[in-house]
């Protein structure tokens, strides 16, 4: 634990990752922001990006200088594509305390996955061997003092959490999952394409990777190394569907092991116990069916259900969380709190904004 405050650094600040990271630091008592880097935005202050922040930060978004970055940071937050995260953390991961990646750079351990999902990404086996994917409700001991950790992706932090008491507490076999994952349009960022204008957004729901995705490779990865054997498959198809923020996924479980719904419901509520940010919910205990993304809009929460159809003969689990929050930059400053041992919800004590 630290009695000192910690200086972040982001980079990547223009982004919608980048602006949420600039807000929740604000709000964080032991974090101070010091740097904010860029390349196309070098010079422009952050309330000129991100309209919700009227506040003078007196800082100026800088063309990214490694030297710079050492001297004034603490912690360094990558908000920026792969193959750039991947060059940085070579440059800053023993320069400063700690490097936190939002990027698919390091997700994935496997070297042939990773050629396959992301074969512009060349990273260092050294650093690949040093980072800690930052899944906190699950590793949250191993971020304690880490120098790299690569944090989730947005659908991947959902379908993890959603799966890993099936596979950690009741040890099921997972002959297969199949993801159907449904997403806002801020999953995208805010890089200019046709499909992403109003016209053909609005009211849409786009299949963009019908035919798998990422975000699927990597939760196999992980769960595998943490438990092997336990899952013999994971595929997933993503579509954008017309909200802002948020995501959904459902996980359609095929396992030989007998399972109840008692069973079940009774393993994820002692597995999430003791964890804030993980809701285990029934279906019908609110107003509206949940989980449901537009539930946890703007805090660092992610909804979970799991039930048993036994007519289908499957486990049917459900995840939603806002992907810009638990997805990304609450779930970047829930590692550092994890990592300089600061109570988990420091600076994340925000309940959901509905309706939103």
């Amino acid at each position: 634990m630290t009695d000192q405050t910690i200086r972040v650094g982001v980079i990547g600040a223009s982004g919608l990752a980048g602006g949420e990271l600039i807000r929740l630091i604000l709000g964080h008592p032991d974090l101070t922001l010091t740097y904010l880097g860029g390349s196309s935005s070098a010079g422009r202050r952050p309330s000129e990006l991100h309209p919700g922040l009227r506040q003078d930060l007196g800082l100026v978004i800088e063309a990214v200088d490694v030297d710079a970055i050492a001297r004034r940071c603490d912690v360094v937050l990558l908000s920026t594509p792969a193959p750039v995260s991947a060059e940085l953390a070579e440059q800053l991961v023993d320069r400063v305390q700690a490097v936190v990646d939002l990027s698919g750079a390091f997700r994935i351990r496997s070297a042939e996955l990773h050629d396959k999902w992301y074969p512009k990404v060349k990273r260092s086996p050294e650093l690949v061997d040093r980072a800690v994917y930052g899944v906190p409700e699950l590793i949250g001991d191993e971020l304690v003092g880490a120098s790299l950790i690569s944090l989730p992706g947005c659908y991947a932090t959902a379908i993890t959490l959603g799966l890993a008491p099936l596979v950690l507490s009741l040890g099921l076999n997972l002959d297969r999952v199949i993801v159907d994952g449904k997403s806002g349009s801020s999953g995208g960022g805010v890089h200019l394409r046709t499909a992403d204008l109003h016209p053909y957004r609005a009211g849409a729901i786009a299949p963009y990777a019908p035919g798998g995705h990422r975000h699927g490779a990597e939760v196999a990865d992980f769960l595998s190394r943490r438990k092997p054997g336990t899952i013999r498959s994971v595929s997933m198809s993503a579509h954008g569907v017309a909200i802002v923020r948020g995501l959904l996924v459902t996980c359609y479980v095929l396992t030989e092991d007998e399972v109840d719904h008692r069973t079940l419901s009774r393993a994820y509520l002692r597995f999430y116990k003791g964890h804030k940010f993980v809701r285990v919910r029934r279906p019908d205990e609110t107003l509206i069916p949940v989980p449901d993304p537009q539930a946890t809009h703007g805090s660092n929460y992610c909804d979970v259900t799991a039930v048993h159809d036994a007519d289908g003969d499957r486990i049917v689990v459900l995840a939603a969380l806002d992907n810009l929050v638990k997805g990304a930059a609450g779930q970047a400053l829930q590692v550092i709190n994890k990592r300089y041992e600061l109570p988990e919800d420091t600076g994340l004590t925000m309940q959901p904004v509905m309706p939103s």
